[in-house]
């Protein structure tokens, strides 16, 4: 397994940009009653710099690892839905939802079908059932179905990256769980947008729903280079 230390090392500095465009988002916090590009910009700039990192591991890379590049395609589906959302009170919330739910079924096919680990699957079966029982009475039309589908969708997602961690049995590594907490603190994000929206204000909505986006992100795309960093592990030994 590929030691923390030389995570920090090797990835460090290429997630410096994403660490400044999203001090440059919360610096200026522009307002979202007042749509823009320059808004729909400041808010995708650490997406896009998440791009740049999974490039920065070469094509090569990428055209050898699959689960890099469906990781790459969720992100930029993703920036796309954070620009739909941002005119959402103008009718695009539901393009962002599609967007997102690109996204979350491109991070499931990166995160693979095996091992299965049915506990792990129980666990989010019954915590999606939960949620969307409690998000119910407060939808209508067409967001009764829409919401029961995401919320499967995302659900799935965090199953298989949780499923892949296995500390019991001494399998895992740190991408392993970069994807389980960045599928974590997804749902969380996701969660706070759904209650907030439909259900009542939550206070500093807006503060939880990015941080924990802007980390789930971070980790999810850490999560693709575990391949890369394990054969630059062996051949230092």
């Amino acid at each position: 397994m590929v030691s923390p230390v030389t995570v920090v090392k090797s990835e460090g500095p290429k997630l410096v940009p994403f660490f400044k465009a999203t001090c440059v988002y919360f610096v200026l916090w522009l307002p979202t009653s007042s749509p823009s590009w320059f808004s729909a910009l400041i808010k995708c700039l650490p997406i896009f710099c998440l791009w740049v990192f999974l490039l920065a591991h070469g094509f090569s890379f990428l055209g050898a690892h699959s689960n890099a590049r469906k990781i790459l395609a969720g992100l930029i589906f993703s920036a796309l839905g954070d620009a739909f959302l941002i005119w959402q009170e103008q009718g695009y919330f539901v393009h962002g939802l599609l967007m997102f739910a690109i996204t979350h079924i491109l991070y499931s096919s990166a995160f693979g079908m095996k091992p299965v680990n049915v506990s792990a699957g129980l666990v989010i079966t019954a915590v999606s059932s939960v949620s969307y029982m409690l998000l119910y009475p407060y939808l209508s039309g067409p967001f009764t179905y829409l919401v029961a589908v995401y919320i499967a969708l995302i659900g799935f997602m965090g199953w298989r990256a949780i499923a892949g961690l296995q500390l019991t049995n001494d399998l895992w590594t740190w991408t392993k769980l970069c994807s389980c907490l960045g599928a974590v603190l997804f749902m969380v994000s996701d969660l706070t947008i759904a209650v907030n929206k439909f259900c009542f204000p939550v206070p500093h909505s807006r503060a939880i729903i990015m941080a924990t986006y802007y980390a789930a992100q971070m980790l999810i795309a850490l999560s693709a280079v575990e391949c890369q960093d394990a054969e630059v592990a062996r051949k230092r030994t």
